[in-house]
């Protein structure tokens, strides 16, 4: 079965609410995120909301990270996806849960583009 990408989803919960307000530094942190997976960063948007929060999208060769923050909660919602082999979401992920000082997570992979042997989707 061939698997062309991993998506993480995580929950990050009891975070640094003042680092989750930091715009510049969270753009930071999440581009340092995908260089320690091993990605190739190609574009960054990122986009601070009054009176709190921010919202966020790193774009990878092979695919992209996101981040939407409620510094008020300590919780940040963070997508990792990767296609290819090359690039381990779990290492941004851990990354991030480490520098935003989270006291718990969840997470969920999900491979996309999950094909069989005759190239079909296998799940419906």
């Amino acid at each position: 079965m061939k698997v062309l990408g991993r998506h993480i989803l995580a929950e990050l919960y009891g975070c640094d609410a003042e680092l989750l307000n930091d715009c510049r530094l969270l753009e930071e942190l999440m581009v340092e995120a995908a260089v320690e997976a091993g990605a190739e960063v190609r574009e960054v948007a990122f986009h601070k909301f009054s009176p709190q929060g921010v919202s966020g999208v790193v774009v990878i060769s092979e695919s992209h990270l996101t981040i939407h923050t409620w510094p008020e909660l300590g919780y940040a919602a963070v997508d990792v996806f990767t296609c290819g082999q090359k690039v381990n979401p779990w290492e941004a992920c851990n990354y991030l849960t480490e520098k935003f000082g989270a006291q718990h997570i969840s997470a969920t992979e999900v491979k996309r583009g999950v094909f069989g042997d005759q190239g079909r989707a296998v799940n419906h």
